[in-house]
């Protein structure tokens, strides 16, 4: 699990560098949202935090990309970090910084992996992403 948080909080670090900001289309993923959270919490803060994330997504509103990384669903970051992993091949690290230090130190992985990051973000989230200014 450790690894997963790591390469999760690789890819904020990745989006922040970068000034990486993205916004949801569509009621449709705003509604899927508010409804998945609701019946996997089955509480009623469950159902408040997912009408409150349904709204926040079909408003259109712009939100840090690291943001919307750390609050993705478990199953939505373990498909994130297959994606990353796939590109980091057999890279070894012992720990975040290690693991910064070797992506942020390397061009080539550092393109690809937020390639992969906003393929994810913009593919499968039908998210928007732009570079802020």
């Amino acid at each position: 699990m450790s690894q997963i948080n790591d390469v999760m909080k690789l890819c904020c670090e990745l989006s922040t560098n970068q000034q990486i900001k993205s916004t949801v289309k569509g009621s449709g993923k705003g509604a899927a949202a508010a409804g998945g959270l609701a019946f996997v919490g089955a509480l009623q803060v469950c159902g408040v935090v997912g009408g409150l994330l349904g709204c926040w997504m079909t408003s259109g509103q712009f939100k840090p990309l690291p943001q919307i990384i750390m609050e993705l669903a478990p199953n939505q970051q373990q498909r994130l970090y297959a994606d990353v992993s796939a590109i980091l091949g057999n890279l070894q690290w012992t720990d975040l910084a290690q693991l910064t230090a070797l992506v942020m130190g390397n061009a080539t992985l550092k393109q690809q992996v937020t390639a992969a990051l906003l393929s994810y973000i913009s593919n499968l989230l039908q998210a928007e992403v732009h570079y802020v200014d």
